[in-house]
């Protein structure tokens, strides 16, 4: 009977590590064309990357407000809308959570957390989950930064914002802004992928 037991946890660990192992390969990778999506957003308007008539790309974060990651670079998420915006490439962040697991990320205190931290961006929910499996996020934050194309919105960068999540100051890399900065300039990106850091999404 001890055997039986064993042989079935062993079954179901070897299952659960074969999902696992799929999920992190799914979603897309660099080259990709990410499709459009339309979700909510905190002042109740729905919104899709298509809105944006004048962007030459996005800066797409899945990112929450529970997370000690996602609050450690939620100030650096700022800088980046404040500093790409203007030049065709807004951040757009997304709440990829289950809120029924991670309550803090319900559409009332996504709402009071932009307003608090002034947000000058757009704050989606992922409701029903459905858009942060397509991306491949497993993080929050997670970044996509995407390039307008004539066959559409591809993929040139994913991964962390930088390289320290720990101190803003002590910076070696900016993943992102290297990017961004390397897409404006025509120029090629010297790191298309990196490690994100953060907290799992909860499902």
């Amino acid at each position: 009977m001890k055997t039986l037991q064993t042989l079935l946890v062993m079954v179901v660990f070897v299952a659960l590590s074969a999902f696992t192992i799929k999920s992190d390969s799914d979603g897309y990778k660099i080259g990709d064309m990410a499709t459009d999506f339309e979700l909510e957003n905190i002042d109740g308007t729905m919104v899709s990357l298509s809105d944006y008539k004048d962007a030459k790309g996005f800066i797409v974060v899945f990112t929450c407000n529970t997370c000690p990651y996602a609050i450690a670079y939620e100030d650096r998420i700022i800088a980046l809308d404040k500093k790409y915006a203007s030049k065709g490439y807004p951040v757009i962040a997304i709440m990829p959570n289950n809120t029924d697991v991670k309550p803090g990320d319900s559409m009332e205190e996504m709402k009071a957390r932009a307003k608090a931290k002034g947000y000058t961006f757009p704050y989606l929910m992922d409701k029903g989950q459905k858009i942060y499996p397509q991306y491949g996020a497993t993080k929050t934050p997670h970044v996509y930064v995407l390039q307008k194309t004539s066959k559409g919105n591809e993929v040139k960068y994913i991964g962390a914002i930088d390289d320290n999540f720990q101190d803003a100051n002590a910076v070696n890399q900016k993943y992102v802004e290297d990017a961004v900065d390397a897409l404006l300039a025509g120029k090629e990106i010297k790191e298309k992928t990196t490690r994100a850091i953060g907290c799992t999404i909860k499902v």
